[in-house]
């Protein structure tokens, strides 16, 4: 266990050493709630402008979400979505293959396990959030229930901004993990990243976790120490902040061809050699074909009767 109030303190003399400049706003999401209440009981006492996110098949899950809008904190499903690595999951993991039936069927049940939900964030999730037509099932369902996503970027290819296009669903993007490392010393640099990102940038999500959460118990200082030059903020208030989609097009690995293809007709394979055509053959059949034309078979019979008297003319004239 961490020693709190040296964390503290520690933070409070960064925080006051920093210079003053235009207010930014910081807003804390604490993820994995639903299974730890003692840890999370310690998170809902702290102010209320941190969020939490309930994973909805956790034991505590109705119970958690209920204290948290009860303590005035905004409460989001941590919705467990599938990753690349392989490890175990929980239960109902979206995953890109699933129809989009099954996949509002998840959404809704995640709905009604975890009350007072005003957003949506991804638990892992890197295989499921980098793909585009997975992705656009869920902004689909999302629109249903009003929800907002925030993306945890699991994966720097994450296709969640450009899957909410033609959608009603906002999406904001998590910039800092507060507790990638539970070293002390990590915490409080995590810390100060995400200081530094919300001043310069206006804004800035960061996201941790109830254990540890020892390091980011110095934002309870820190609500008063930078009043200053921060705002601290519910991750909902940033919604309209500008985002950048910094995804690229997925790959298209299949090669268009048309679903029913022509497959065209077998060709017969001759029994004997073909015989080869020479060049000057050519000017033998135009010959040919324009000799035994009509028209010129025609003249030919003109041509040939000519200056000979019919014979019916010879007879009459013999006779006379």
């Amino acid at each position: 266990m961490f020693p709190f109030r040296r964390n503290v303190l520690a933070f409070a003399a960064l925080l006051a050493l920093s210079s003053p400049v235009l207010a930014g706003k910081l807003a804390i999401v604490i993820d994995d709630f639903g299974y730890r209440p003692h840890n999370e009981n310690q998170v809902l006492a702290m102010p209320s402008a941190i969020s939490v996110a309930v994973l909805p098949d956790s034991p505590h899950a109705r119970e958690m979400a209920t204290k948290a809008h009860n303590s005035g904190h905004e409460v989001l499903i941590h919705l467990p979505m599938a990753p690349l690595s392989k490890q175990p999951l929980e239960k109902n993991t979206l995953r890109p293959e699933m129809s989009s039936d099954e996949i509002e069927r998840i959404i809704r049940s995640a709905v009604n396990n975890v009350p007072y939900a005003v957003g949506i964030n991804n638990h892992m999730g890197s295989k499921m959030t980098s793909n585009l037509f997975g992705m656009q099932k869920v902004m689909q369902a999302l629109e249903r229930y009003n929800l907002y996503f925030l993306d945890s970027v699991t994966i720097g290819n994450t296709q969640a901004m450009r899957a909410a296009q033609g959608t009603g669903v906002k999406v904001i993007k998590r910039k800092v993990f507060l507790d990638d490392s539970q070293n002390e010393a990590d915490i409080r640099v995590q810390f100060n990243r995400a200081i530094d990102l919300a001043r310069r940038n206006g804004s800035t999500i960061a996201i941790g976790h109830p254990s540890p959460f020892n390091g980011t118990r110095a934002t309870t200082d820190g609500f008063i120490t930078c009043r200053q030059t921060l705002r601290w903020v519910k991750a909902s208030s940033l919604l309209n902040e500008p985002q950048v989609d910094t995804s690229t097009p997925p790959k298209n690995t299949v090669p268009d061809t048309p679903r029913n293809p022509f497959r065209g007709v077998k060709l017969c394979k001759p029994k004997k050699p073909i015989e080869p055509v020479y060049a000057n053959r050519f000017f033998e059949v135009l010959s040919e074909s324009i000799s035994q034309s009509t028209l010129i078979v025609y003249f030919q019979h003109q041509w040939q009767g000519w200056g000979k008297q019919p014979e019916a003319a010879k007879l009459n004239a013999s006779a006379n």
